[in-house]
């Protein structure tokens, strides 16, 4: 099983960032965290590097069933979206949930990530 799903975009960088955003909210989640990984590689390191942000998206109800569910789950938490740009266009992906939720011995999470993995299907897939 993968642990991520990806669409390649014939859109430019920041015109993605905002589609992924817009698809992000039809879907009911809110974006919690931007990480500009090309940003903070440059600062603390002096490192070059691609075009590269990581969004933390949450759905506030399928995270209180999640956290309602299982106490420490707030570690997996929130589903991380990347948009970066590669050789070939830009690319955005998602984290499978229902792949990371393995990882937790509790089978009332189990329905709980395939209707979030359903949401950022549709997120990527309308894009």
């Amino acid at each position: 099983m993968s642990y991520f799903f990806a669409k390649k975009l014939k859109l430019g960088y920041e015109e993605a960032i905002s589609r992924v955003k817009e698809e992000l909210e039809r879907e009911g989640f809110g974006v919690l965290t931007e990480i500009n990984v090309k940003e903070t590689l440059k600062k603390k390191l002096g490192a070059d590097f691609r075009p590269y942000i990581i969004l933390g998206a949450c759905n506030p109800h399928n995270a209180y069933k999640a956290l309602q569910a299982e106490a420490r789950i707030g570690l997996m938490l929130p589903c991380n979206v990347v948009v970066q740009q590669t050789e070939e266009g830009v690319e955005v992906s998602a984290v499978d949930p229902v792949a990371s939720m393995q990882a937790v011995d509790n089978k009332n999470l189990e329905c709980i990530a395939v209707e979030v993995r359903d949401k950022l299907h549709k997120v990527i897939n309308n894009l």
